[in-house]
């Protein structure tokens, strides 16, 4: 059995590193994230980003069971309300690839990311995401302020 400091290494590495401005995360092509010609598939791209977003926001204090949980009040979850995504060239099998996550703004309830997937610097999707916090009344929740300093950096907050 693990200990819990051998568990936090774990799964320090699992989720990336805080990068200035944001988030960066590497990932393989697997097998299963491919068509039958090898090449991802394009819905895969997707799983890609939310592992980018995800990671981010754990690695920034934000935690899903905790919200789920109703850490803030009520239970919150975090819902994609737009997404705009160029797909530059094709990711294959083996590949590995570098997850960027930024975020671009924050207001009210919505948080717009900018998240790009490379593979050794080539640029392969382009994404802009926008996305909210709600609560369990499925009604729009503010972002804490101190969310906002742990996205954006403290400056934003001013």
């Amino acid at each position: 059995m693990r200990d819990d400091g051998e568990r936090a290494a774990l799964e320090a590495g699992l989720s990336g590193t805080l990068v200035e401005g944001g988030h960066r995360l590497a990932a393989r092509v697997y097998y299963a994230d491919t068509d039958f010609s090898g090449v991802v598939y394009h819905a895969r791209y997707l799983e890609f980003l939310e592992r980018g977003r995800s990671d981010f926001l754990r690695l920034a204090g934000v935690h899903h069971t905790e919200l789920a949980a109703g850490k803030h009040g009520e239970a919150i979850v975090w819902v994609v309300r737009r997404m705009e995504i160029d797909f530059v060239a094709p990711a294959r099998i083996d590949d590995i690839l570098t997850v960027d996550t930024r975020a671009d703004s924050i207001s009210g309830a919505r948080i717009v990311m900018r998240q790009t997937l490379t593979r050794n610097e080539e640029l392969l999707v382009r994404a802009k995401v926008e996305a909210a916090i709600i609560g369990a009344s499925g009604r729009p929740r503010r972002f804490p302020r101190e969310w906002i300093a742990a996205f954006m950096g403290p400056s934003a907050q001013d």
